[in-house]
């Protein structure tokens, strides 16, 4: 049976890929190139940001607000313990990348795809262990009055932060995950915020992707 498409499903699709673009990116980086190599940084900050922004969110309204509903301790405990796994994941491969931008070599290059697959991995095991094992007990709940709460909460964005970060999510995105998007959100409000405040992203990160060399 397929997995009901939800938002949280949605930004991990984003993270899967981003983090595979990257790594086919510095697969084929030119040895001393250092304005590709810039973009690639910049790229992945921008990735590394959404991502912590993502997880911060349920570290601080999404794993209580579950705790009180009865998700065992077990469960959350192991999210915890995973999100802290992927932020030194992320934060080796920021390392890496500014050790690539500063000499644009490719041995940097390859040293930090070798980092991105790394990061791949941990990532990977928890946004499939969150799917399997947490979001079941998630959807039973989606229609009370405490996830409208944590809900609001985790909608209470400046319109810069929002429109960052649907310019982010929708680049790409399948034509389920749009159709699920638009029954979601309005269209022209997505529209309109990645457009006026996401424009940073569209000009500057979603080039980095179509880039040929």
């Amino acid at each position: 049976m397929t997995a009901p498409m939800t938002m949280n499903r949605l930004i991990h699709a984003a993270v899967r890929r981003d983090l595979e673009r990257l790594q086919a990116a510095l697969a084929n980086a030119p040895d001393g190139d250092r304005a590709r190599a810039a973009d690639l940084e910049r790229a992945y900050a921008y990735l590394h940001s959404e991502l912590t922004r993502h997880h911060e969110g349920e570290d601080t309204h999404i794993w209580p607000m579950l705790a009180k509903a009865g998700v065992g301790q077990e469960l959350l405990g192991a999210m915890q313990e995973e999100h802290h796994a992927m932020s030194d994941a992320l934060a080796e491969t920021a390392s890496a990348m500014k050790t690539y931008v500063a000499s644009a070599s490719a041995a940097d290059a390859a040293a930090a795809r070798a980092s991105v697959v790394r990061t791949q991995e941990v990532v990977e095991r928890h946004l499939a262990h969150e799917e399997k094992e947490l979001e079941p007990q998630l959807l039973p709940l989606l229609e009370t009055p405490e996830w409208k709460a944590v809900e609001k909460k985790l909608s209470r964005q400046s319109p810069g932060v929002a429109g960052r970060f649907f310019a982010w999510l929708t680049d790409g995105m399948s034509e389920p995950g749009r159709a699920y998007l638009r029954s979601t959100v309005p269209t022209p409000v997505v529209a309109l915020l990645s457009r006026l405040f996401g424009r940073r992203y569209i000009k500057e990160v979603a080039p980095v992707w179509k880039e040929s060399r």
